[in-house]
């Protein structure tokens, strides 16, 4: 098993579809690599929380520009000190390696 230092140094494939998800007991182990997210099935979510409206629009500007190189993007919910990121595959309707992927490199984006 690989650990969250491995998630951020791979790169995310292109799914276009015709795989399928991960099982949940794949999703399960992918989902000790990652710390404070939650898994509903078929995405993972994360909370953020900041002090203001700016660094929060740091962090989503910092997300945006990591989803466009990783070409694997989320779902984000953005107030004035949190945002809301959730990620799933939506060519294969559930969970895939790159939700991980990212999430993993959201997390390091964070601890900058």
């Amino acid at each position: 098993m690989s650990n969250v230092c491995d998630l951020t140094g791979k790169q995310c494939k292109p799914c276009e579809g015709g795989v399928p998800p991960l099982t949940s007991l794949q999703a399960d182990e992918l989902m000790l690599q990652l710390e404070g997210w939650q898994r509903f099935d078929h995405l993972i979510g994360k909370t953020y929380r900041f002090k203001d409206y700016y660094h929060t629009m740091a962090f989503v500007n910092a997300i945006a520009w990591m989803s466009h190189r990783e070409n694997h993007h989320p779902e984000l919910t953005v107030g004035y000190n949190s945002c809301q990121v959730e990620y799933t595959t939506h060519a294969i309707h559930g969970l895939s390696e790159n939700d991980f992927i990212c999430a993993a490199k959201v997390d390091a984006l964070f601890k900058l």
